[in-house]
């Protein structure tokens, strides 16, 4: 198990420098190894079985099970209530009347970890335009700042660096932040897009499945009212042509097992609930972008809990000055150089902005 979800570990590796947020890290880094490992789980038959096992008299087994898999199986949503062993032999797979019964196909197995790994590359999608349009800037101006262990001048030429850079490009970096931004609105959309590509793909089922299967769990069990049956039957039935001894078509009925379904049964419902709840952090992340991108006051209570080292009227000098673009950067630079050495770059900046030399 362990050689399968190996190709996932190199997602895990923590990045030396953070260039985004928490809910950013969740999209591109949580959901993308989530989506991979299912993706691979669902590949994975030494672990699962066969995909799909078919019975159906004077014809191979081998034969049944690759026509059923390549043209799909089907239920009859009109017999999920009959009783098992008597009216039905599973919930939705009984005899039927064609052009009377209503037969419901069931495609989606054949695509499921092929959708998975592009839902995973989509999710990527925000995280490689931010990686491409930041270029290492934050990288480059960290210089090895993050670390506590720094000579004294090594430390003093590079805070001077630093300083000198802010007051050069102060008011020109509005432009960067703004591209963060954009990713961050992209990761929102991506997330809605996805519920919404989902729900097509399994035949407008999974909106309502997650709370569909939340409340069946809270009623007495019963096969009939399962909405995982629904979705996912774990047993279908298959219909084969062939010519008789006469030349008359011959038609076979066949059942079906899908045992890879108790599986994806168990991924759409965690899947539900994730994108679910990455839905609202995400929609709440971005209501919170907008009140820091409009409101002044709250960049300098954000910039005063990241250096609360530093003196109060240092900060309110700097976010004086700033506009959203320098606050961005320096807020960024926060996050990965030693608070220690933040609170004096904080106070040299200061300084240079009040048109002071720093010593």
């Amino acid at each position: 198990m362990f050689d399968v979800f190996g190709s996932v570990k190199g997602l895990l590796k923590i990045d030396q420098v953070c260039i985004d947020n928490n809910i950013f890290r969740l999209h591109y880094k949580a959901t993308v190894i989530i989506l991979i490992a299912f993706s691979l789980l669902v590949t994975s038959r030494q672990y699962i079985g066969d995909p799909i096992d078919c019975i159906v008299d004077e014809i191979p087994l081998s034969v049944m099970d690759t026509y059923c898999w390549i043209h799909s199986t089907f239920t009859i949503p009109n017999r999920l209530g009959g009783r098992v062993g008597k009216d039905v032999l599973q919930p939705g797979v009984a005899s039927h009347v064609e052009g009377e019964d209503e037969v419901k196909y069931h495609q989606y197995y054949q695509w499921v970890c092929f959708v998975l790994f592009f839902q995973a590359m989509l999710f990527y999608v925000p995280r490689y335009l931010w990686k491409t349009w930041e270029g290492g800037r934050i990288k480059m101006l960290v210089l090895d700042l993050n670390c506590p262990v720094v000579s004294e001048d090594c430390k003093n030429e590079r805070k001077k660096l630093l300083v000198d850079y802010f007051a050069t490009n102060l008011h020109t970096q509005n432009f960067y932040a703004v591209r963060f931004f954009i990713c961050e609105v992209l990761n929102f959309i991506n997330v809605i897009a996805q519920i919404y590509f989902m729900d097509y793909f399994l035949d407008g089922e999974f909106s309502s499945y997650g709370s569909d299967v939340l409340k069946y769990t809270e009623m007495e069990p019963d096969d009939k009212g399962n909405p995982m049956n629904k979705v996912f039957p774990k047993l279908t039935k298959c219909t084969f042509h062939k010519y008789g001894p006469s030349g008359t078509v011959q038609k076979f009925d066949g059942l079906c097992v899908l045992p890879l379904n108790i599986v994806n049964e168990k991924i759409y419902v965690f899947l539900w609930f994730w994108f679910i709840i990455l839905t609202v952090l995400t929609g709440l992340a971005l209501i919170f972008r907008a009140i820091v991108i409009l409101g002044p006051q709250t960049r300098l209570y954000l910039l005063r809990a990241r250096s609360r080292l530093a003196p109060q009227d240092q900060i309110e000098t700097i976010a004086r000055k700033c506009q959203i673009g320098d606050w961005f950067v320096l807020y960024q630079l926060g996050k990965n150089i030693d608070p220690l050495i933040y609170k004096e770059l904080v106070a040299d900046l200061a300084k240079k902005l009040e048109g002071k030399e720093t010593v």
